[in-house]
Formats: C-alpha cells, sequence, structure tokens
C-alpha cells in the first residue's frame, strides 16, 4: 500500500504540473544529448589519434642538386639511427606518380603541375612519431643536400587540436544547459510541494517521516531525469543514423574518419540516463531540505 501510494503521488504531481514537467524532460535531454555528443567525439578522437599517429611520418626532401654521394650519406645515417623504425627513398617521378593518384579528381591541377616541381624525399617512420625533433637536429635544412624536413604530427597536432576544441565546446554548452535543467527542477519541486503542502502537513500530523513524504517529489524528479535520458539516447541514434552514417559515409569509407560502432552509443547512452536520473534526484532532495519544510 505504501509503494502504491508513493506511485499515485508521483503520477499526481506530473499530472499537475505537466508543462513544467515536460519542459524539465526537454530541457534535460538537451543537455545530456550534448554530453553524449560531446563522448562520442572524444571518442573519435581517441580512434583518430590511434589511427593517424602510427601512420606518421617525417619527410625529409632533398634539394634539385643534391648529389649521390649525399643521398647515400642521409641513407646511412637513417639506418644507423635507432629512431628510425623504416624509411623508404621517393624519387621525382615517385613523387609525381603518387601525386597524380592523390590528385586525380582535379585533373586541371595534375596538369598544371610540373612534374620536376616535386622534390625527392625519404619518409621516415619514427620508433615514437613524437620525436620528430630529434631528426630534424640530424639533418638541419640547407645543409647536405636537405632542403626540408616536415613533420606530418604538426598537421595532426593542429587537426586534434581543432576537434578538441569542438569537443570542449559541446561540453561547455551542456554544462550549461544542465545547470538551466537544474534550476528548472528546483523550480518545479517547490512549486509540486507548495501545489500539495495540506497532504504533505497531514501526513507529518499523523506520523509520516520526512523521507516518506520527500520520496514522491525526488521520484518525480528522477522520472523526468530518465525520460529525458531516454530522449538523449534518441537523439544519439540519430545523429548517428542521419548524420555520421550517411552525411560521413565517404570520408568513413575512405578511412579519413572511425566509423562510430553501435557499441560506443550502446556504452555511452547509460551513463548519461544514468547522471541525468541522479542529479535531477540530487537536485530534488536538495531543494526539499533547503527551500521546502515537509
Amino acid at each position: 500500500m505504501r509503494v502504491n501510494f508513493v506511485l499515485s503521488e508521483v503520477a499526481t504531481g506530473l499530472r499537475r504540473n505537466l508543462t513544467m514537467t515536460i519542459a524539465m524532460i526537454l530541457t534535460t535531454g538537451i543537455s545530456l544529448a550534448l554530453m553524449g555528443t560531446g563522448l562520442v567525439i572524444a571518442n573519435m578522437i581517441s580512434d583518430m589519434r590511434a589511427i593517424y599517429y602510427d601512420k606518421v611520418q617525417v619527410s625529409i626532401y632533398l634539394t634539385d642538386d643534391v648529389t649521390e654521394e649525399q643521398r647515400e650519406a642521409i641513407a646511412a645515417e637513417l639506418d644507423a639511427s635507432p629512431e628510425v623504425a623504416n624509411y623508404i627513398y621517393e624519387s621525382k617521378a615517385e613523387a609525381y606518380q603518387r601525386f597524380t593518384e592523390q590528385f586525380s579528381q582535379q585533373p586541371a591541377l595534375v596538369e598544371n603541375t610540373d612534374p620536376d616541381a616535386l622534390p625527392e624525399s625519404f619518409r621516415v617512420e619514427l620508433v615514437n612519431p613524437e620525436r620528430y625533433q630529434v631528426i630534424a637536429t640530424e639533418f638541419p635544412n640547407g645543409q647536405n643536400g636537405v632542403e626540408q624536413v616536415r613533420d606530418e604530427g604538426d598537421f595532426l597536432d593542429r587537426l586534434f587540436s581543432l576537434l578538441n576544441g569542438a569537443r570542449n565546446a559541446t561540453i561547455a554548452v551542456a554544462v550549461v544547459q544542465a545547470l538551466a535543467a537544474l534550476l528548472l527542477i528546483s523550480n518545479t519541486i517547490q512549486l509540486a510541494a507548495f501545489n500539495r503542502r495540506n497532504e504533505t502537513n497531514i501526513m507529518r500530523l499523523v506520523g509520516a517521516s520526512r523521507w516518506y513524504t520527500q520520496l514522491p517529489f525526488i521520484l518525480e524528479a528522477a522520472l523526468a531525469g530518465l525520460l529525458g535520458g531516454l530522449l538523449a539516447t534518441v537523439g544519439l541514434v540519430l545523429t548517428k543514423v542521419l548524420f555520421i552514417d550517411r552525411t560521413l559515409a565517404g570520408p568513413i569509407r575512405a578511412g579519413i574518419i572511425p566509423p562510430v560502432d553501435w557499441g560506443v552509443i550502446a556504452t555511452i547512452s547509460p551513463v548519461i540516463t544514468g547522471a541525468g536520473m541522479a542529479l535531477a534526484a540530487i537536485a530534488a532532495y536538495v531543494t526539499l531540505r533547503l527551500y521546502v519544510r515537509l
């Protein structure tokens, strides 16, 4: 009977404040969806790091007047370096062939590029890609046939900085939205407690504990958090199906962007739903303790 009474009080409270309850659910759902999106982006960044940093190479571009002795000296130094995992030599003809393959969809660019414009180079794979400066020190620019040493990791660092900024911005907006949701939950609980003050006062007079009179309000907030979490889960599913799997299908097939597995959505969804329920319940409890005497 006590369980039935508590559940009936929860249902009554939700019906009495239907519009505010809907607002709570929507606000909570949006904030949790943004938080989930931030976690999805963080997972994609982690996968991209694993993909790209394993393939990072340092390119040692040679001057046009490099001699055979200088080439052999560079190759010997690369062979002896403990920092070098592997390397390949690429001639001007090979560089131009790779260029035409990479930009085959832009024939005008290929036609306007002189085959001699692309320098020969050594493409070096490092044992530790983060130790690029060691190679740059061993082969200074402008000396011994070396025109320039370029690290692909610099571009990746800028790319990941941009992606990290997008992730942080999404999470920051989610935090602000979550604060708005908590304030809305607090106001809704205060209003619900005021509307039902007569019932709760009678319950206290007949011996009901404070926890027993507060429980229906806490459950109302937790239920709103649960529904908001489910709404956020639907949003993540739609984001994967309509945006990631369709809009980004080309880059994913090309291996530029890693796919987002359903396992990631299945892992993140319970986390954000549980967080929404817990935060809503805590907000309701704190509100009742601080602002409402039940």
